[in-house]
């Protein structure tokens, strides 16, 4: 699936839209990119896959899965291919200075990173793998969004877009004031990507597969943050949302098909094991006029 949310390259450097653009580049067969140049935009780049050398206001940083680069308006920079038998991959987002000052005048935590970089000339962080496949869902997401035309898509893809800069910079200060990172992060992705896809397939095989980690690796985070299984916190999810459809009083039919249960059967039981009652009984209960 994610390889047709790719964009072809091109080497424009002025920006189409007026707040931000998110590009994901998969090139097979890499070809020459734009050496030194500026452009007027605030450029987050981040590195995926490629033999490949950033090289910004004079620092140059061969480039390895999770680096991003971070690059200011009017600073020059390019990246440069190393080696173009090998597949590079990357997401590139540009965000104009009007848009980013507009976040920034709602918290100056947006300003962290950009404030910091010439500071301490330090224009890439470098990230862990469970730190990176956190940020690489978030844009996936944003790619999505961008592809598709559900209600509130503007407002959601600004929200997604300052979740994604706030993000690089917390990373950004956790780094610089040497504070353990932890799996939070990782976790709290999890669950918000439960709630917003509790009517698809939650298997842990596509989980895994969404975040780019082993099967056994975010079972072990989720299970260490809340105590349960992904398995067992799916189900009481969808069971809750049963719960409320039934007291809404949507039919049962419907509700359990709706939320992910394969046969009545099955979610009957773990309904009653739930709630302690059938959900025949909730409903009774929810409609005065059918109570004993």
């Amino acid at each position: 699936m994610k390889k047709n949310l790719t964009t072809n390259y091109d080497d424009r450097q002025y920006m189409l839209a007026e707040d931000y653009e998110l590009y994901y580049y998969s090139d097979v067969k890499p070809k020459n990119r734009t050496l030194i140049h500026t452009h007027p935009y605030y450029e987050f780049y981040f590195f995926l896959e490629g033999h490949a050398e950033a090289i910004v206001n004079k620092n140059h940083y061969i480039l390895s899965y999770g680096d991003i680069v971070i690059v200011p308006p009017s600073t020059p920079h390019g990246i440069k291919v190393k080696d173009y038998e090998i597949p590079y991959r990357r997401f590139d987002l540009w965000v104009s200075p009007d848009f980013f000052d507009m976040i920034n005048r709602s918290s100056s935590d947006y300003s962290y990173v950009i404030d910091n970089v010439f500071r301490y000339d330090r224009f890439r962080i470098r990230t862990d793998h469970i730190t990176f496949n956190t940020i690489l869902s978030k844009l996936f997401s944003v790619i999505e969004e961008q592809n598709g035309e559900r209600f509130g898509k503007k407002t959601k893809l600004y929200l997604s877009v300052s979740e994604i800069l706030f993000s690089i910079n917390r990373i950004a200060y956790e780094q610089q004031e040497d504070i353990p990172l932890s799996h939070e992060s990782l976790y709290q992705s999890i669950c918000s990507y439960i709630e917003h896809h509790i009517d698809e397939d939650l298997s842990l095989d596509n989980l895994a597969a969404h975040f780019f980690l082993s099967k056994f690796y975010i079972s072990h985070v989720f299970k260490d943050n809340i105590g349960i299984s992904i398995h067992q916190y799916i189900k009481k999810k969808r069971l809750q949302l049963c719960h409320d459809a039934i007291l809404g009083n949507l039919s049962i039919n419907d509700v359990y098909q709706t939320y992910g249960f394969d046969d009545y059967s099955s979610f009957y039981r773990a309904f009653k094991k739930e709630y302690g009652i059938s959900p025949g009984e909730l409903k009774k209960r929810s409609i005065p006029h059918l109570a004993p």
